[in-house]
């Protein structure tokens, strides 16, 4: 820490004795560093006192300081003590009012009187209006602007007066009374002030140090370098520049210290990454080129807070590992689910018979639980899932979850207090369970939030919704982050830009520099325009950009290795852009930059297909399933064999998903279960027209009962996608009923023998001594007798396709091995099944597909071109052969899309 060792160094030579100096730092963090240095130096004295800037500042003036929610909460009844047009409530009031309060402290600090800018704002706008016809509409935005400032001029006054008289004080006003008091501070106080590594100041700050500096009570050292300092173009050195130039600085008190490190020979490294995320895994090789494997002199800067976590999961082989920026609240699972707490209670407020699915899950998934509450949730999903239960009626949840230990928190809340109740029981309820130490930070946090919001709403009494509750609670929970505790003396570092302040590495690895993100640009959120903030002196995103500038140019200006990564990817708010400061030290600087581009590696990964050798194990579940073979059994092996690996010899099965729009699958069970339904009416009997016409009315009455069979609710078919679907199924329906109809009326005699007719035990022998065999089993959907032709039917969603067979001497063996033929080998089963069958002995039988596509067409029969039933037969017993045997495997098909 070359800086610091060089203040202490100073320090030492004048005194002694540190403790008669009070230290001003612009933030805490160097203090332990400060502390390492006068251990090594042996110091055994007392320690100097240290302060931040701020701190000091609040201890000339003696206010207290309002800000956060118990300030928007006090400002907010001033506002409505005037009786002001609109006449806001609480949740539109803090749509305005935390921006407006940045504003007036920015005017406070930077202006001579925030009354002369509320005023110009006026004025400003009341010329605006005289160049347009705003008319009488109240709406008009511009009109509603004037109409703001207006309200501002009265409120603000008002809001700074009953502040004052509480001895409370916003930022901006504990500035503004420190103006008049810190001239008497500086020529009455008899302690001596060291300001350390301060860049820019507001001017009550620059007032404060120079009247210091003037009383020989203060004295100042700056870190500032020649490359920056010396010239005019750099914004990093803007700030220090101005400074030099205070006429406290002449031949009796030097300006330090501006160093020339920046130019010593440097390693600085360019890595455009494709991808956020993708940065965090470069963070390993250059571990690996760092030669002190205790990482003590290396910091790892994350321009970007979100990539903490990802970070850490590269980091797990670092032995010392110091986190300083702390991690964001707002990205942590318990946090989330909180977010979906507060959604869904406003849902509920719109007073929703039921519930969406969606709203609950995430709840359920993210809070912490214990194990009763686990087994409830588990067996919930299942029956929603079962059901395919969309919208959960109030009824059924109770049924279902009502012993939940927190089932209170997914009732609609009686009041916003008793939901703040409710969230602080809970909050120390889940504490006693077994939670990760981020996890119990998290809800402590939280906890110590609804408490705090609750102790400083209930004074108003105000009316205040879940709405926003919600904003109070995102707004301070947005400003919240769990520190971690590590040792900051040894090991990697982890830190934000703005806590490198007066810190010095050998290596620093920088992630995220990116425009926007260094420096932020022009992305402040404001009220005041950039031309009055200029002629008002109050700081613009350029005043940023040039304190960005400094702290990165000051950290890297004493390092020997700089690593500067930058997401190149495009994508939402992020434009692919490097940071102009990389740009500048391209173009500028005298070093040899090494640029080097890093694609993302998450391309599509060449995989080998799944492949399951036909064990012991396997060939015994094989033996078993020889005993029930169908159709479909077969069909899934032409389709992939590793499916029917799964589905029939390890038995396991797709988990139940909600649908919230009816699947293909299910649109066929839909029509199928109906149709079984309508002919089951008439099963047994030779059809006629009056059967036919009845069912055709009562169409809706089979839907419902199908509907029931598929455990689904009504009311999901009532609106959306799902009615068209069941309006599409309703019009299948009827062209199948029609079409029999059809048939009736031409003479036809056409008789229902069987529906959904199951069949087992039907032995197809494997060899000619019939030693081997597998046995048959299924359900057809539909066998009826046409004109005294047995006719076995098959419903199916799809078109039919290659239902005329052409088999010869060279394709029988393999005929049925191509999955676009698994139509037709599924019908010859059918017909092997059929003739074997003594009842339908001496009837001719035909085979064929209804398809659901084309019902209007009906059936569609399988014809032997080439080939009989017998040749079809013995593709059929291949295909078996080739399950069964041991030496091939179960070998994934994958399917190759071109596009």
């Amino acid at each position: 820490m070359k800086f610091l060792n060089k203040i202490i160094d100073e320090l030492l030579i004048q005194n002694t004795d540190l403790s008669q100096f009070n230290i001003v730092l612009p933030g805490k963090r160097p203090i332990v560093f400060i502390r390492q240095i006068l251990e090594e130096n042996n110091y055994s004295g007392f320690l100097p006192n240290f302060y931040t800037i701020e701190e000091l500042i609040i201890n000339i003036v003696d206010q207290q300081t309002i800000q956060g929610i118990s300030l928007w909460l006090f400002a907010f009844d001033v506002y409505k003590s005037l009786n002001l047009i609109p006449n806001d409530d609480f949740s539109e009031f803090l749509k305005w009012f935390p921006t407006l309060q940045k504003d007036w402290d920015d005017i406070l600090k930077f202006s001579d009187s925030d009354e002369a800018v509320l005023q110009y704002m006026f004025d400003e706008e009341r010329i605006k209006e005289w160049a347009q016809d705003l008319g009488d509409d109240d709406e008009v935005p511009r009109k509603k602007f004037l109409n703001f400032w207006r309200n501002m001029n009265v409120f603000l006054p008002v809001l700074k007066e009953k502040l004052k008289e509480k001895n409370w004080a916003t930022p901006g006003m504990i500035h503004e009374s420190a103006k008049a008091k810190i001239g008497e501070f500086a020529k009455n106080n008899t302690e001596n002030f060291v300001f350390c590594g301060f860049n820019a100041f507001t001017p009550v700050e620059e007032k404060l140090v120079r009247g210091l500096l003037q009383w020989n009570k203060a004295q100042c050292f700056f870190q500032g370098d020649k490359y920056y300092f010396d010239d005019e173009r750099q914004e990093a050195g803007k700030f220090l520049r101005n400074h030099k130039m205070w006429k406290e600085f002449d031949n009796n008190r030097a300006f330090n210290w501006i160093e020339d490190d920046f130019n010593q020979p440097k390693n600085i490294k360019v890595y455009e990454v494709s991808g956020n995320v993708t940065q965090t895994r470069i963070l390993p090789e250059l571990f690996k080129n760092i030669n002190n494997k205790t990482f003590t002199n290396t910091a790892v800067v994350l321009l970007d807070e979100n990539l903490l976590p990802a970070s850490l999961d590269v980091m797990h082989e670092v032995e010392n590992l110091n986190i300083t920026m702390g991690f964001p609240l707002k990205n942590l699972s318990f946090s989330n689910a909180v977010k979906q707490l507060f959604y869904l209670q406003k849902q509920l407020e719109k007073s929703k018979s039921s519930y969406y699915y969606r709203d609950v899950y995430p709840i359920l998934e993210e809070l912490p639980k214990s194990d009763d509450d686990e087994n409830i949730i588990n067996d919930f999903k299942s029956k929603i899932e079962e059901r395919n239960i969309v919208y959960i009626s109030q009824k059924l949840l109770t049924e279902l979850l009502g012993s939940l230990s927190y089932f209170n928190l997914l009732q609609k809340a009686d009041s916003v207090y008793q939901f703040l109740d409710d969230l602080i029981a809970f909050c120390k309820k889940i504490k006693w369970l077994e939670l990760d130490d981020i996890q119990y930070e998290n809800v402590s946090h939280f906890e110590n939030a609804f408490r705090i919001i609750k102790n400083q709403i209930t004074p108003y009494g105000f009316r205040i919704n879940i709405e926003t509750l919600e904003i109070l609670i995102n707004q301070h929970i947005n400003s919240e982050s769990i520190d971690f505790q590590g040792e900051p003396l040894k090991g990697l570092q982890v830190m934000g830009l703005l806590e490198t302040r007066l810190l010095n590495f050998e290596n620093v690895i920088l992630l995220s520099v990116n425009e926007g993100k260094l420096p932020l640009g022009n992305s402040q959120n404001t009220y005041i325009p950039f031309d009055i903030r200029r002629y008002f002196d109050l700081h613009t995103f350029l005043e940023n950009d040039s304190i960005y500038a400094y702290h990165f140019y000051r950290l890297i200006q004493d390092a020997q290795n700089v690593h500067l990564l930058f997401n190149a990817l495009s994508s939402g708010v992020n434009t692919g852009e490097k940071s102009r400061f990389i740009t500048q030290i391209e173009m500028e600087s005298s070093h040899l930059i090494e640029h080097v581009i890093v694609e993302n590696s998450s391309e599509p990964i060449l995989s080998q297909p799944i492949e399951v050798f036909k064990t012991e194990i396997v060939q015994q579940q094989l033996l078993k399933w020889k005993e029930k073979v169908s159709a479909s059994h077969l069909t899934s092996y032409l389709y992939n064999p590793i499916d029917f690996y799964l589905s029939k010899i390890l038995n396991t099965s797709e988990a139940d998903e909600i649908e919230e729009e009816l699947s293909i699958r299910n649109y066929g069970n839909l029509v199928h279960y109906t149709l079984q339904e309508v002919y089951e009416v008439l099963k047994g009997k030779v059809l006629k027209l009056n059967d036919l016409q009845n069912l055709i009315k009562r169409i809706d009455e089979f839907i419902n009962i199908a509907i029931e069979k598929l455990k689904h609710q009504p009311e999901f078919y009532n609106k959306g996608m799902n009615y068209i679907h069941k309006a599409i199924a309703k019009k299948v329906i009827e062209n199948i009923l029609n079409h029999d109809l059809e048939l009736i009326k031409a003479g036809n005699s056409l008789e229902i023998i069987d529906i959904e007719r199951r069949f087992e035990g039907v032995d197809f022998y494997l060899n000619e001594d019939r030693s081997d065999k597998v046995s048959f089993f299924g359900f057809i959907d539909r066998i009826d007798r046409l004109n005294g032709t047995i006719r076995i039917i098959d419903y199916k969603t799809a078109k039919t396709k290659n239902l005329t067979v052409k088999i010869d001497d060279l394709n029988k063996s393999d005929y049925f091995q191509n999955s676009d033929r698994k139509q037709a080998m599924q019908l010859c089963l059918y017909q092997y099944v059929i003739q074997s069958l003594p009842e339908f002995w001496g009837f001719p039988v035909e085979t064929g597909i209804w398809s659901f596509a084309d019902a209007k067409k009906g059936v569609v029969s399988l014809e032997f071109a080439q080939g009989s039933l017998d040749d079809a037969m013995i593709s059929i017993q291949n295909l078996i052969y080739e399950i069964l045997n041991p030496e091939i495997s179960f070998l994934e098909n994958v399917k190759n899309y071109n596009y």
